[in-house]
């Protein structure tokens, strides 16, 4: 492997693995409104939140955390711009206070607020727009969940990166080559004291949730339904586990989830049923680390082919990830790793996303089961052929046909989940 290709490994997971409060969409929100408030300089009188379709999908339906039972894209909004933090960034609602929570639900209630939708062709794409009396400032993020590319106060411009928002290909996000064998090569000879800190947090981080998942009742409760049926089974456990986190995260708890792809929910599912296997056959902690890599990497090449948010559910990405995570770990042969990756793109490629909302928990568990069933599949010299569906003669070309069906296929599919959730 040439040492740049190591290095842009190196440096593309410490950029995605990421602490972040919440469900990103709405921490986005808030991050936008408490960047367009500090710039400001003072309590604005009136604020209007233009979004994507898919940030309206995505924020809609879940709760903002540190913020009661409040949920929406101007809850989100007037928090981050009473109590946000922006140099926090993705954890700017750490520091919200009782009284933070309690202006913003007085000030819903007083129309300060506005959501409007923005016609955009960048999925995730937010403008906020601020005044008070002749002060005027506009903020807008775009292409990644912290990445403002415009600040305009009083009709100056104060930054403006529009012009780097996507490469010269047109693509919103720079990734390096992804192939199977080089996300391997890489895993089996990388220093971990590289990357050790990165993934020791997401051990750390992601353990913590679902275990707080587990513990207490959060949304529909799918971890602790699925553990209720074999606590002692890994196989019950990694499903539950990886849904117990995002019961919990979905439900506004107020712990920090390390992400991967923009998403915390993702960034569980890549994660905890590596760990849960890893626990449970007392795999050392460096080739546990060593299959986080795989099962990370993984779950990045998907979507740097689908794009940051779409109509096909991310879980989906990030539980195939898992799968190699846990081949890589328990087998590591290449043709098991492949096996377990197509198997499981085969099965769940079809779920949609209808946004963020406590069902996610469900759709995790289903796709990390799909993920240990397309192993087990594997391990037995099972797996689905070329010409079969969407499956193609090798794994790259079976990743980018079912990733363009994500992005190019179910974009009338994501207009459509958008309309009606508008409708209910």
């Amino acid at each position: 492997m040439k040492n740049t290709l190591h290095e842009a490994y190196v440096a593309l997971l410490k950029n995605e693995l990421i602490p972040a409060l919440g469900c990103t969409e709405p921490i986005a929100v808030a991050y936008v409104a408490a960047t367009a408030r500090r710039i400001l300089g003072m309590m604005p009188e009136h604020m209007v939140v233009k979004c994507s379709g898919n940030i309206i999908k995505n924020v809609k339906g879940v709760k903002v955390p540190n913020a009661g039972e409040m949920r929406g894209i101007e809850a989100s909004a007037i928090l981050g711009m009473i109590g946000g933090n922006p140099d926090l960034a993705l954890e700017v609602l750490n520091a919200v206070r009782e009284e933070d929570v309690i202006k913003t639900a007085q000030l819903l209630e007083t129309g300060l607020c506005k959501t409007e939708k923005l016609n955009s062709d960048a999925p995730l794409h937010i403008v906020v727009e601020m005044t008070a009396g002749s002060q005027s400032v506009e903020v807008e993020l775009r292409d990644g969940h912290t990445n403002i590319v415009r600040i305009t106060k009083n009709g100056e411009v104060l930054l403006d990166h529009n012009d780097k928002a996507k490469d010269e290909d047109g693509n919103s996000r720079y990734y390096p080559r992804f192939t199977l064998e080089d996300i391997l090569d890489f895993a089996d000879q990388v220093d971990l004291d590289e990357i050790a800190p990165v993934l020791e947090r997401q051990i750390q981080c992601n353990m913590q949730i679902a275990e707080e998942g587990l513990r207490n009742r959060y949304g529909a409760n799918v971890g602790k339904t699925i553990l209720a049926q074999d606590q002692d089974n890994v196989e019950v456990q990694a499903k539950a586990f990886a849904a117990a986190g995002s019961d919990a995260r979905m439900s506004g708890c107020i712990l920090p989830v390390v992400i991967n792809s923009g998403s915390g929910n993702q960034g569980m599912t890549v994660s905890l049923p590596v760990i849960c296997y890893a626990k449970y056959y007392q795999v050392p902690h460096e080739k546990l680390l060593r299959a986080l890599l795989v099962s990370n990497l993984i779950a990045i090449y998907q979507k740097s082919a689908l794009g940051t948010l779409s109509a096909f559910c991310g879980a989906v990405c990030a539980a195939t990830g898992s799968g190699a995570g846990i081949a890589y770990m328990m087998d590591g042969r290449k043709e098991i790793i492949e096996k377990t990756i197509i198997n499981t793109l085969a099965n769940v490629a079809g779920i949609v996303c209808d946004g963020a909302k406590s069902s996610c928990a469900a759709k995790i568990a289903s796709c990390v089961d799909a993920a240990i069933m397309g192993y087990k599949m594997a391990l037995r010299g099972n797996t689905y052929h070329s010409g079969e569906g969407l499956v193609k003669s090798d794994l790259d070309g079976t990743i980018q046909t079912i990733m363009n069906m994500g992005r190019v296929g179910m974009h009338n599919t994501d207009q459509v989940i958008l309309d009606l959730m508008i409708q209910s």
